[in-house]
């Protein structure tokens, strides 16, 4: 009889540049249960999962491991990755290079990769040296507009019953003005439907509200938009989980995002959940004013 998930050692390899949340991440992991080690050397990676099942492990892997390598990473997650008795992933956060520059610029910290020069110069290095690692990433996490509340809520979402999860979902609304979120898997466009805003009595609320909902049920579109995208979803859905991925983001874009992309959001999930689907919601033009 093959293994099953509950009877497999459970780790999360945590990896991203440096200032993107990596340890903010490993702290919130063992918040949740998790056995929680950092900078362990790789060659020790796989020893740790020698013995009897334990807790959940965080490993924390970046460049400043001692024997630190894409290579050596990748090597150790094929070791782990060919194992029964292993359910390895990685997850990987980023942040935008101004990001990065600007939260150096804060705490005056130094660059690992560039101690004596400026920090934009060891932030373009690292990005190149990881880049074959955020290609190999079951969850992908851009941290540019969270704070550590928004990190702890999101790894909550991924990891709280202990990592258990097989499969999750993320449906995001976002306005197009800002530009399309990094990591969304697939993106769908909500301007053509009949928008709010030019409503002065709808014009500052919201998509969470009951008459903005309203307003957008009477586009004649808006109901076979939601029955299509949500029978697409249900179909790729099993076919994304049987290939091997353990996330996929869903983005839902307006002009504005703040009413249409919302309500289309909140629509698709609970139609996926009442399917039976792990859903986590984010509206990241919300969370900007909140």
């Amino acid at each position: 009889m093959p293994e099953t998930k509950s009877l497999m050692q459970k780790i999360i390899l945590v990896s991203g540049p440096s200032g993107a949340g990596r340890s903010t991440a490993i702290n919130v992991l063992e918040d949740l249960g998790f056995e929680a080690i950092d900078n362990v050397p790789l060659s020790l990676i796989p020893r740790l999962t020698d013995g009897p099942l334990s807790a959940p492990l965080a490993i924390g892997v970046d460049v400043r491991n001692r024997d630190f390598s894409t290579a050596g990473v990748t090597d150790v997650l094929k070791q782990l990755h060919a194992r029964v008795d292993v359910d390895c992933q990685l997850l990987f956060l980023e942040a935008s290079e101004d990001t990065l520059v600007r939260r150096y610029s804060e705490t005056r910290r130094r660059h690992p990769l560039s101690p004596d020069e400026p920090a934009i110069q060891g932030i373009r290095r690292e990005a190149d040296i990881l880049a074959p690692l955020r290609q190999q990433a079951e969850f992908l996490l851009d941290t540019s507009d969270s704070s550590p509340h928004d990190l702890k809520a999101r790894l909550t979402d991924w990891f709280g019953d202990g990592g258990a999860a097989l499969f999750g979902i993320t449906l995001q609304s976002f306005s197009y003005k800002r530009g399309l979120p990094k990591a969304s898997d697939m993106t769908f466009d909500c301007r053509f439907l009949k928008n709010p805003h030019w409503d002065p009595d709808l014009r500052t609320s919201t998509g969470l509200d009951g008459p903005v909902g309203a307003y957008v049920e009477t586009d004649p579109l808006t109901e076979p938009f939601k029955a299509k995208v949500t029978d697409l979803l249900l179909t790729l859905l099993p076919a994304f989980r049987k290939e091997g991925k353990s996330h996929i983001s869903i983005g839902f874009g307006c002009t504005g995002g703040q009413h249409r992309s919302v309500y289309i959001t909140e629509q698709v999930a609970m139609a996926l959940a009442e399917k039976g689907w792990q859903v986590s919601k984010r509206h990241r033009e919300l969370e900007r004013v909140a």
